[in-house]
């Protein structure tokens, strides 16, 4: 049982990253125009006006608490005076209403790719297969934050699967920190790293050309051409 956990928590999370980067350069130097969500927009758009934000915004915050709760340690918060009753309940708030809202949008987006018959022939090997995962790892995460913000619980991942992701960055990981998790805890880890070793092969590879360039570019300015003006006539007038 030891080299499994040896296994599952010390050399598979090395292995999904290298699996993510090399298949991510591969796929950009053999496959760069299809870094796409090869979108389906002209089929339906009004399921895909309320299911696409919500997806994404509610991810968007998913990340955002996963970072906080990942790697910022318990001391910090302490030192902050910021108390674990009041950290585990913006925890369930913020992070069930993300969760919630990630979920609500996947479905409402899967709900209109079987529904619109031309989406639904356009779906890939791929997207049957990561699908399910997206599904699974997002109930599983939802389970993990309600079970671990409840009053019945004696459990605190701050002290240990939080422990174990940072062990990670100093390669050195903490296999007894991520063994010794309740079951959902793990099961969402393995579902994650598989979630980011398909990540690179499916759809989801589009995340990777956020256009967010577009933020910090300068504006440009157009200038009204008048009637006077040398060339406001045809071409070449």
């Amino acid at each position: 049982m030891k080299h499994l956990h040896t296994a599952l928590w010390g050399v598979l999370p090395y292995l999904t990253l290298v699996v993510l980067v090399a298949g991510t350069a591969w796929r950009y130097h053999y496959d760069r125009f299809g870094f796409t969500t090869r979108s389906s927009q002209l089929h339906e758009s009004r399921l895909l006006r309320v299911g696409g934000p919500l997806f994404h915004y509610g991810l968007l915050f998913v990340i955002a608490g996963h970072v906080a709760g990942l790697l910022v340690p318990e001391w910090l918060t302490d030192r902050l005076h910021v108390s674990e009753r009041l950290y585990h309940a913006n925890a369930l708030l913020a992070g069930g209403t993300a969760g919630l809202a990630t979920l609500a949008g996947l479905a409402l987006l899967l709900y209109r790719r079987l529904r619109t018959p031309a989406i639904r022939a356009a779906t890939s090997r791929s997207d049957r297969v990561v699908y399910p995962v997206l599904v699974t790892v997002v109930l599983a995460g939802l389970t993990a934050t309600v079970s671990g913000a409840t009053a019945a619980s004696t459990y605190d991942y701050r002290l240990g699967v939080s422990v174990w992701f940072r062990s990670l960055f100093t390669l050195a990981p903490d296999v007894t920190a991520m063994a010794e998790a309740p079951l959902v805890y793990r099961l969402h880890a393995l579902l994650a790293m598989a979630l980011f070793a398909l990540w690179p092969f499916t759809r989801l590879i589009h995340a990777f050309t956020a256009p967010l360039g577009y933020v910090v570019r300068p504006y440009v300015v157009y200038r009204h051409r008048g009637r006077g003006e040398v060339g406001a006539g045809r071409p070449g007038g």
